[in-house]
């Protein structure tokens, strides 16, 4: 099954799911309980925190939901790192938060961490599907920087984004 987040991000071989990480747990397990995938492929769009580049597509199988209070002395007992990867280490980890990080020092604190793009709903997708014990991964094509810029430029690179992405999962899957 191949899902992506739908209104912008709609692809015609994906289903959409919902924005943001609880639209995205509602719908994704209403999904998975009426006709459970053998595998779940989300697709949509990411900001990197400074290392990617625009328009590289980037594919991983780990993600993380920290929000920028993390930096400034806050703290949580949720686990909040999930991957369905045998190895981790090798993973470009994805962060999802329901907020768009727009200051470039928190975006170098996540890459510090070792997280490299964000995505609002990746997180959300993974841990339904390890809660199913699905296979599950994403791709990701970068749109802007985590920066003050973020919102214009996501705007300005989306169209060509998502048709960048759309040929890219045609050949990668070979989806007519």
């Amino acid at each position: 099954m191949i899902i992506c987040a739908g209104e912008r991000e709609t692809f015609d071989f994906a289903t959409p799911v919902g924005i943001g990480m609880t639209d995205v747990a509602i719908n994704l397990t209403r999904l998975c309980i009426m006709n459970p995938p053998e595998f779940i492929v989300f697709v949509g769009t990411a900001g990197s925190y400074g290392d990617k580049k625009i328009f590289e597509i980037i594919e991983s199988r780990t993600a993380a939901n920290i929000e920028n209070s993390f930096f400034s002395g806050a703290y949580t007992p949720v686990d909040n790192v999930v991957s369905t990867a045998d190895d981790v280490s090798r993973e470009t980890l994805i962060n999802s938060s329901n907020y768009i990080t727009t200051d470039f020092k928190i975006a170098r604190e996540y890459l510090s961490h070792n997280i490299h793009l964000e995505n609002m709903e990746f997180y959300a997708v993974l841990k339904v599907a390890k809660e199913f014990g699905i296979p599950a991964g994403g791709v990701f094509i970068v749109t802007n920087y985590c920066d003050a810029n973020a919102h214009k430029d996501f705007v300005k690179n989306h169209a060509e984004a998502m048709k960048k992405l759309g040929k890219y999962m045609k050949i990668r899957t070979t989806i007519k």
